[in-house]
């Protein structure tokens, strides 16, 4: 399963304002392609975010993400409902995220991915930090490797890999 952060992540962290006085962020295409990719494949995805405005969910209700999570400023409830109900156990988990508040679930999952832009400690808390800005593809990055290397990657499995080098 892969769970992803909203700001700085799915996004490039910039806001404006519209006429109507209501929050608006940019999404890119790629990492919602990328993420129905996944759930085609069989994979679950989830986000969990601390703001809330209509454009992320709308943006989440196109894509039919099931697991979805807004004002979580204490990400780790809602990462904690999400295993509850899928099953799943932490080293099943891949979690992109890039602030402090994305530090406990970061350090508890399986894989825990982040962007150039994330703050420091979050780097450090990180195995991989994407090429791709958040906002930019950085998810779509991620879902890449998850579909290449993940527990439901097509191809040989890492024990087929490591039998052909022993024969």
């Amino acid at each position: 399963m892969l769970i992803c952060d909203v700001d700085g992540v799915l996004t490039d962290g910039r806001l404006w304002i519209d006429s109507e006085g209501k929050w608006r962020r940019f999404f890119h295409v790629k990492d919602g392609v990328g993420m129905k990719l996944l759930m085609d494949e069989g994979y679950e995805v989830g986000v969990i975010s601390g703001g809330k405005s209509d454009d992320v969910v709308q943006r989440m209700s196109f894509l039919n993400i099931k697991h979805f999570y807004l004002e979580a400023a204490d990400k780790v409830g809602p990462f904690q409902e999400i295993l509850k109900n899928t099953g799943y156990k932490v080293e099943e988990i891949a979690f992109i995220g890039d602030e402090i508040f994305d530090i406990p679930i970061l350090e508890a999952v399986g894989f825990a991915a982040t962007v150039p832009g994330a703050v420091s400690e979050v780097k450090k808390a990180a195995h991989y930090v994407t090429k791709t800005g958040g906002g930019l593809g950085a998810v779509r990055e991620v879902v890449d490797l998850i579909r290449q290397h993940g527990a439901l990657a097509k191809g040989p499995s890492k024990n087929q890999i490591k039998k052909r080098k022993a024969s």
